[in-house]
């Protein structure tokens, strides 16, 4: 539904939303009366375009989105499961007796497999928590 004459569309459009026309003036002074779906009502021209209707999709918002089924197709990106956690046919981390990664996860900037992609912490100073006066020198610089 049209909020404003020719505006393509910006009310109640969101899936399974429908609005409701309530009273119509196009005599007096051009003007109709319509509920939203918040439950709100609004005066909008009666020459505003709408659609007969519901908008499609209507119950997309009750369907629980659990991890491996509906949300994992979309985002491909959760739930993130670490490489050392892995076995070592499904990431190069994986496996071992203890969770570790099995070598530096720092690579010097001239390194010559990390020129096409990020593969690890490049040019890294340090990594890790700080701890006793490297930590005590950080507080002092994040209060400042």
């Amino acid at each position: 539904m049209e909020h404003l004459v020719a505006d393509q569309g910006t009310l109640a459009r969101v899936s399974g939303d429908n609005a409701i026309v309530i009273s119509r003036n196009p005599d007096d002074n051009g003007t109709s009366r319509i509920k939203l779906p918040s439950g709100a009502k609004k005066i909008v021209r009666s020459g505003s375009r709408a659609m007969n209707g519901q908008v499609e999709g209507g119950g997309r918002t009750k369907k629980k989105a659990k991890a491996g089924k509906a949300y994992r197709v979309k985002r491909n990106c959760w739930p993130k499961v670490r490489g050392v956690a892995m076995n070592p046919v499904e990431h190069t981390n994986g496996g071992g007796n203890h969770q570790q990664i099995g070598h530096a996860s720092t690579v010097s900037r001239g390194c010559t497999f990390c020129i096409d992609k990020k593969v690890a912490l490049i040019d890294a100073r340090r990594t890790g928590r700080l701890r006793g006066q490297a930590a005590a020198e950080a507080a002092k610089v994040d209060k400042a």
